[in-house]
């Protein structure tokens, strides 16, 4: 089977030709060549490549220049804006760009909460036409995600991080799956998938972080393994565990058979997004 990463950040040292906006928790810089070699070394065989917004909000140029470098192993998404009265015309650009399999929300605070917001519907709507997922950063917000696939239901919407908040660096938060039913409620809608990425840094137990598995297995159920995306979200959990460990953990489980594992770390992620890594 292919093993596919559902996120991975890539970035440059900050520098005046490529400024940071904001700082991220995590090592001066993960490049396309070092995300590679951390990929070689436990058997990950392609990636999806999310340009980092806090660093570089909507210019996904280093993101494509890390991809340029390694064409058949990451595929590329780019956050953009709903703000933008142009966001269409972003997005279909986009989708002609060369790597490019998706689009992403950050539904921050400055992005409106009602289903119904025009620049919203501009986003769903545009990337439905061009048969582009929409990865939804939507943290507390996910009655929101649940009207806007009901609103749009030719547009593929996946929830990024299980839709539940994670930490950057320790301590796991208190109840990590509080807002569980809240999750599980948006598997009525057959457009909605949940990339089950970042989600070791939600156990309050140490490697193989086996108190994950009941909440999880909820979720797999509920939406069916071939909706559900094994992702690591690294650069972002370098405080709460290693690469190999956020990767082992569901190769290591009894909790899935060989068949789960194959489509939760890969299958099901090259049906959603139409593409899969090539590898000698």
């Amino acid at each position: 089977m292919a093993t596919i990463d559902a996120q991975v950040h890539c970035y440059e040292r900050n520098h005046p030709g490529r400024p940071w906006i904001e700082a991220l928790p995590g090592p001066p810089e993960m490049t396309g060549d070092q995300m590679v070699a951390a990929m070689d070394a436990v058997g990950v065989d392609g990636a999806l490549l999310i340009s980092v917004f806090a660093m570089y909000r909507w210019d996904a140029s280093y993101a494509i220049a890390a991809h340029a470098g390694h064409p058949d192993r990451f595929a590329l998404i780019k956050p953009v804006d709903p703000n933008d009265p142009a966001v269409a015309e972003t997005i279909a650009d986009w989708a002609a760009t060369k790597g490019a399999v998706a689009v992403r929300v950050m539904m921050r605070p400055e992005i409106s909460s009602d289903p119904d917001d025009p620049g919203l519907g501009r986003v769903l709507a545009a990337a439905g036409h061009d048969s582009l997922p929409v990865n939804l950063m939507c943290w507390g917000r996910l009655e929101q995600a649940a009207e806007l696939a009901r609103r749009h239901p030719g547009t593929r919407l996946v929830i990024d991080h299980l839709g539940l908040p994670q930490p950057f660096t320790p301590p796991p938060p208190a109840e990590p799956f509080a807002a569980l039913a809240s999750v599980l409620a948006l598997a009525a809608h057959d457009n909605i998938v949940v990339k089950i990425s970042g989600a070791c840094t939600l156990s309050h137990e140490p490697f193989p972080y086996r108190d994950l598995w009941d909440s999880l297995g909820r979720i797999f159920d509920a939406f069916g393994l071939d909706r559900c995306l094994w992702g690591t979200d690294w650069t972002r959990a370098t405080a709460l565990l290693t690469y190999r460990e956020g990767v082992e953990a569901f190769r290591v489980t009894d909790r899935l058979s060989d068949g789960d594992r194959a489509m939760l770390m890969g299958e099901a992620l090259q049906r959603v997004y139409g593409w899969a890594p090539r590898t000698p």
